[in-house]
């Protein structure tokens, strides 16, 4: 006689990936900028929700460019058989430049140094390069100075006269375009349009100007020009609580942190919790006992503060985060060891959100995605479109 199988034991932490809210958010950020076309930035492992995912459900949503910040997340992405346009903007000398020629990569240049190196790959290659100058309007990061603009403009074009580079696009990035009205924004901009407007009257024919953000995306429209680079804002994390909550520029958060309860038991009074005592029970109490730490990507600088959906109640953790795990206070409680403990999500079941664990940590919400780390398994739903769902994309 068979026997059912017993149902499977639930996993000891997972973050949940809901790709069709990322493709709502991809069609909700390309209904800002409705002119513009759409780079689905996928850098750091899509911000820790899974860059090959990501990138294929952007695509489908209607992106038609990809961004990374190393060229090595690039090829990643074309090792996997992603098509397409790719950028990629953070090299360093050294770098795989003829790899990235070969593999068909828009390749961003800062400086001289850059240009040097990727015209020697093109040569070796017997293959033009496609470059993308970047303009330094006021971050003071990446990009090259205005000052040394004209000479770089001038190499890259003859550079693109010998047939070594193509010189695809001109781009720079925001410094504070997450707050809104600050007179950096509009002073970055005219700097933009200078610096184009020099490359353009040496004989530049971008295919694509780009500056805008997330945040300059949802609230700067002069800014969108040819292209958008959204980045968190994809993943359904408002890039700054002063322009408004995700659910103001209608997207929903993809991730969803979730652990099961490892322990459950019954303290006394005055009974120490973790690493140094820094939380004593008030009370008899129950404790539970949640299986992620700093390993994990959970920020030891919310010890005390971070928030946790337990039994259907808020709990805060008590006292310090561990490497692997951290306690709740689950205040007499009883809960059995399996149930449910959401760190963030969405909020439809009560659950905090990431920005309420950035308060928690001091920090921004990119933070907290990005960080949980690679013992923390993706769990992807909703990976096949719904019939209507990629046709709606373009109505």
């Amino acid at each position: 006689m068979s026997q059912t199988p017993p149902p499977p034991a639930p996993p000891r932490a997972r973050a949940e990936i809901d790709l069709a809210a990322l493709r709502a958010n991809v069609r909700a950020l390309r209904a800002r900028a409705p002119r513009s076309a759409l780079m689905a930035v996928v850098k750091s492992d899509a911000y820790g929700h899974g860059m090959v995912p990501c990138a294929r459900a952007a695509l489908a949503a209607g992106a038609t460019w990809l961004g990374t910040a190393t060229p090595h997340e690039a090829l990643a992405l074309r090792a996997a058989g992603i098509g397409g346009r790719i950028m990629c903007w953070l090299w360093t000398p050294g770098d795989p430049w003829r790899e990235g020629i070969e593999a068909d990569l828009d390749m961003a240049v800062s400086g001289l140094w850059a240009l040097k190196e990727v015209t020697a790959a093109a040569r070796q290659a017997g293959a033009p390069a496609r470059v993308q100058l970047k303009a330094d309007t006021g971050l003071g990061r990446n990009g090259c100075q205005p000052a040394d603009w004209p000479a770089l403009v001038a190499a890259a074009r003859a550079a693109e006269d010998e047939g070594l580079v193509e010189i695809t696009g001109l781009w720079s990035h925001f410094a504070c375009a997450d707050e809104p009205g600050h007179p950096s924004i509009a002073a970055q901009l005219d700097v933009f349009r200078d610096m184009v407007d020099h490359a353009e009257k040496a004989g530049v024919e971008p295919e694509v100007r780009h500056i805008a953000n997330s945040p300059a995306t949802l609230s700067v429209p002069e800014s969108h020009f040819d292209l958008v680079r959204t980045g968190i804002a994809m993943y359904g994390v408002s890039p700054s609580p002063e322009l408004g909550t995700p659910a103001d520029f209608g997207l929903r958060p993809v991730m969803t942190l979730a652990a099961s309860v490892a322990l459950v038991k019954q303290v006394p009074a005055g009974h120490g919790v973790s690493y140094g005592h820094h939380y004593v029970t008030g009370a008899e109490t129950t404790l539970g006992l949640v299986p992620l730490g700093y390993a994990d990507g959970i920020p030891r600088h919310a010890s005390g503060r971070g928030p946790v959906l337990v039994g259907g109640q808020w709990r805060r953790i008590a006292g310090r985060v561990a490497m692997d795990q951290f306690v709740v206070d689950l205040g007499g409680q009883t809960v059995e060891e399996g149930a449910e403990a959401l760190l963030f999500g969405p909020g439809d079941r009560g659950e905090p959100t990431a920005e309420d664990w950035a308060r928690a940590a001091d920090t921004i919400a990119y933070e907290i995605v990005t960080r949980i780390g690679a013992r923390v398994p993706r769990v992807y739903v909703n990976e096949v479109p719904e019939e209507c769902d990629e046709r709606t994309a373009d109505e």
